[in-house]
């Protein structure tokens, strides 16, 4: 997976065989994706690499991240339980997500259209960072760390699989990434259990 942010707009983000191919979903909304990092970065956000994708943060907090799949890109942001949403254009990732989080993109062309609601957004969210406003915690049947619940945000395939695991294999990633104390390391280890949870297995499962 890449680490440095340029290579995410001229190569992808590396977790395919596709990664630095014509073939690559990135290419067919370069112009797109280029402009969500123009907006981003003229609002005064922070760019920076994570899970392989360019995540833009204010005041020590990731507010969104950038993703493209063959069908469409997006801008993801987090704590999606706090957006008003008043222009409705915020959509849930998949079925299992709790909040409508992302703004989806199926034309190039739409970002400069949505713009100004763009910012509005972005404005909203980088607002609750400088308050130090979180959601509330919604009931869980285990205590995710903040790791996690953001690398599932962030990668919607990731999200379905966890979502699709059984109570026990969910609780085995809690357990595993919970014991670990620096945040880095959890980051690392559920970059390394992608795969296993992809598969639908438990954390400690081969």
């Amino acid at each position: 997976m890449i680490t440095e942010i340029e290579d995410y707009f001229t190569k992808g983000c590396g977790r395919c065989e596709r990664f630095d191919t014509p073939d690559c979903s990135t290419r067919q909304w370069t112009d797109g994706l280029n402009e969500l990092r123009r907006i981003c970065l003229g609002s005064g956000l922070v760019e920076t690499v994570k899970w392989a994708h360019p995540c833009y943060m204010h005041k020590g907090r990731n507010i969104v991240i950038i993703g493209a799949l063959r069908g469409d890109f997006r801008l993801s942001f987090f704590n999606a339980a706090l957006m008003k949403d008043p222009e409705g254009v915020l959509e849930k990732q998949g079925p299992n997500t709790r909040h409508p989080d992302m703004i989806r993109f199926v034309d190039n062309a739409q970002v400069a259209k949505l713009e100004p609601i763009i910012l509005s957004y972005l404005d909203e969210a980088m607002g609750y960072a400088e308050a130090g406003i979180k959601p509330p915690k919604e009931e869980s049947e285990i205590e995710l760390p903040d790791e996690l619940i953001e690398a599932l945000d962030s990668d919607p395939e990731l999200a379905e699989a966890f979502h699709d695991l059984t109570p026990g294999r969910r609780k085995s990633y809690a357990i595993i990434l919970n014991s670990l104390k620096k945040s880095e390391t959890r980051t690392s280890r559920i970059a390394k259990l992608r795969g296993n949870i992809l598969a639908g297995k438990g954390a400690t499962e081969r």
